[in-house]
């Protein structure tokens, strides 16, 4: 059919575009009304939705879309398609490791990558919209869904939250058929709970919410992303799904978006128990004068919207603003020309889970993976030389794809005992299970300690249980079950080279695994073919290369701990003996393993920082540059990292920043120098005023491979 928006909406009943703005789950389409049980039974859903709803949550496959498509439109009076959306978080049905792994691969193409081939999957099972990508900010490694983003720094947040709507949309491209839409989520500062504990209050000055948690969320809005997602927590006491302020003045109108603002799950109908609506038709009233466009599971809209206009509460004109909305995004993605879209079953047998697609999965999991500690260079391994004895819950689990695998088979995915056993012979290869992922026997004790007396090194497979993280999975005890700490601490009374590889969705607290470990590799939750990249990583066939994009903690005490923290008046480094400082009686200030920390089987060397000059105008630019030197004996991949100081503010700047980064490789003995350009724009930052504007004076500039790092040199910014 031929779309025009206004000449759409001028047929519509007022009782149809409220319809538009619901988004119910799939089940009454694939069942009878009376047939619906459970949650989505208690939530009520309308029976006059379901010839006028606008959207599907979580419905895929070809053929079922197609079949609800088809029945749907023989219901809809006017034709409206339906639009299909799920969450398509780090995968379709090849699962890539887990997001906040890709940010630790710090490889933006490959996040790109992942996006692009996760979308082709979903579109030809039927899908438009993915709830993806998750931009939100997170310091507390307690809260579960630290899994979903990429850390604790807002550049490296905008760089993959830029890289993953590219995926996703093709560059909003529309005309491929294969690009689906992205949602930016959770809008904003869900990141940031009170406790680490999920759903829980977010509190903090406008200043800082601007300066480090909306820059993410803003990055792939720019980049073209087609929708937003609110979030659970309050801002400034309102809840986000409500807030005008938030959605209306700074998203829409400060931002420029006009795309679709949609709630996260029920969360427009929970605004009654955060306290700010006393009923539903309060909770409508909020929502569309704070311009939220659909609604997720909760049918206040459904309820009363047609009276709140009929009273004159809400003007139809919003109404309107809203269906046109969600009718611009359906006509962008080329549903009234073609209602099933790219939805095939034919391709799905070709395209989802190809061989092609599994490869880039394993190449996405080698450059996540992070080389924490490697003493002695136990690592890598050398197949055949030695016994090896593989113990721990995760040799054999299938469970390596982590939460919101939602389409992923875990059966499917590629073990580490498997894979080693292609690479290592019978003769060499031992295997325990020596624990669950939280019981131990004695029976399982003793079989480990006599397996792995028998090997030469041990290599111990640890985890959390995949659902230990991901939403509504926070911890106050971040460090791995005991189980597998009593494991280890008895496997290390045989003296034997321990290597750790640890799956886990978060950073831990590595107490207890730490002292007992020769080396550590954090393989996080690293999806479809997780256990060939362990393999490849362990003996050596791919060089590791990941860097943290989250510090991990020396205990959950100091949390949150991130490297770009405030000075104190009373910094512990000028005067580490004295009581009268910023300290701790009981544990260091510091991280274990910092934030862009992360080993390599090769040794890179960097030179002192080169400044092209030490002085610049707000319109200049300095570039920064150092030689990078391959000193190993194979090639590898290395993170270069500029991190800039600002040494006097308004307000009391980080210690350091990100402001940039580059992956090089480099062959053995090799040299490359690297080159950042240091402009004016990088040096600005929200005043108390709200303003975002540098100030005249000096900064250090900083480029290492870690945040760890003295390699600085000064420029001065004048306002000559």
């Amino acid at each position: 059919m031929n779309y025009s928006g206004l000449s759409l909406l001028s047929k519509m009943t007022l009782e149809e575009k409220v319809g538009q703005l619901a988004q119910i789950a799939g089940v009454p389409y694939e069942s009878e009304q009376s047939e619906i049980t459970g949650p989505v039974a208690e939530m009520g859903i309308p029976r006059k939705l379901l010839p006028i709803a606008g959207s599907v949550l979580g419905v895929s496959g070809a053929e079922t879309v197609k079949r609800i498509q088809d029945n749907y439109l023989k219901e809809n009076r006017l034709g409206i398609p339906l639009i299909f959306m799920v969450d398509v978080i780090h995968g379709f049905k090849t699962i890539f490791p887990i997001p906040l792994a890709i940010g630790a691969s710090w490889d933006t193409d490959l996040a790109e990558e992942s996006a692009r081939i996760a979308a082709k999957e979903a579109a030809v099972s039927g899908v438009h919209v993915t709830f993806s990508p998750m931009v939100d900010l997170v310091r507390d490694p307690r809260w579960g869904r630290v899994m979903e983003t990429t850390g604790e720094d807002k550049y490296l947040n905008e760089r993959f939250a830029e890289s993953f709507v590219r995926g996703y949309q093709n560059n909003n491209d529309y005309s491929d058929p294969y690009a689906i839409a992205a949602c930016v989520k959770h809008f904003a500062g869900y990141g940031a709970p009170e406790g680490g504990r999920d759903y829980n209050t977010v509190d903090m000055s406008e200043r800082q919410l601007r300066e480090h948690y909306l820059s993410g969320y803003k990055a792939g809005i720019d980049e073209g992303a087609e929708l937003v997602m609110t979030s659970f927590n309050t801002v400034d006491g309102i809840p986000a799904t409500a807030n005008k302020w938030l959605l209306d003045d700074v998203l829409r109108k400060e931002w420029g978006f006009d795309g679709v603002i949609i709630t996260d799950w029920a969360s427009l109908g929970e605004t009654i128990p955060h306290g700010v609506a006393a009923n539903e038709k309060e909770a409508a009233q909020k929502g569309i004068d704070a311009t939220v466009d659909m609604e997720m599971m909760t049918f206040t809209y459904s309820n009363h919207l047609e009276e709140l206009v009929e009273e004159g509460s809400v003007d139809e004109e919003q109404v309107d603003q809203a269906v046109l909305r969600i009718l611009k995004l359906k006509n962008k993605l080329g549903l009234f020309e073609n209602p099933y879209r790219t939805a095939s079953v034919s391709d799905e047998g070709s395209i989802v889970f190809s061989e092609e697609n599994r490869q880039k999965a394993l190449e996405v999991a080698e450059n996540s993976m992070v080389l924490l500690k490697n003493e002695q260079n136990t690592l890598p391994l050398v197949p055949n030389e030695e016994k090896i004895a593989l113990i721990g819950p995760f040799g054999t689990d299938e469970n390596l794809l982590g939460a919101w695998s939602w389409r992923g088979e875990p059966n499917t995915a590629s073990q580490v005992l498997e894979s080693m056993r292609k690479v290592v012979n019978e003769d060499n290869l031992l295997y325990s299970k020596g624990s669950n992922i939280e019981e131990i026997t004695t029976e399982q004790l003793e079989e480990a300690v006599q397996t792995a007396e028998k090997a030469d090194t041990i290599v111990l497979a640890l985890g959390e249980h995949w659902e230990m993280s991901g939403e509504a999975a926070s911890r106050t005890n971040i460090k791995l079950p005991d189980a597998q700490l009593q494991l280890i601490k008895r496997l290390s009374e045989l003296k034997k080279p321990i290597v750790t590889v640890l799956f886990n969705g978060r950073p831990l607290d590595l107490n207890g695994i730490e002292e007992y470990s020769d080396a550590i590799l954090e393989a996080w939750f690293p999806g479809t073919e997780g256990g060939e990249a362990v393999t490849n990583i362990l003996f050596g066939k791919a060089n590791p290369s990941g860097k943290l994009p989250m510090s991990f903690p020396e205990n959950v005490g100091q949390v949150p701990i991130y490297y770009n923290r405030f000075n104190t008046g009373r910094p512990y480094e000028s005067a580490p003996n004295d009581k009268y400082v910023s300290k701790y009686l009981d544990s260091s200030n510091y991280p274990k393993y910092d934030f862009g920390y992360g080993l390599s089987y090769s040794d890179f060397e960097l030179s002192p920082v080169q400044l092209s000059k030490n002085e610049m105008t707000p319109g200049d630019e300095i570039t920064a540059s150092v030689t990078v030197t391959n000193k190993g004996e194979r090639a590898g991949k290395e993170v270069v990292q500029l991190y800039i100081r600002d040494l006097v503010g308004e307000v009391v700047r980080p210690l350091k920043e990100l402001k940039g980064f580059k992956k090089i490789h480099l062959e053995a003995g090799e040299s490359e120098e690297v080159t950042f350009t240091v402009t004016e724009d990088m040096l600005r930052y929200y005043h108390p005023d709200q303003t975002f504007r540098s100030d005249a004076g000096e900064f250090e500039v900083f480029i290492n491979n870690s945040s760890h790092t003295s390699h600085t040199e000064t420029i001065v910014l004048t306002n000559k």
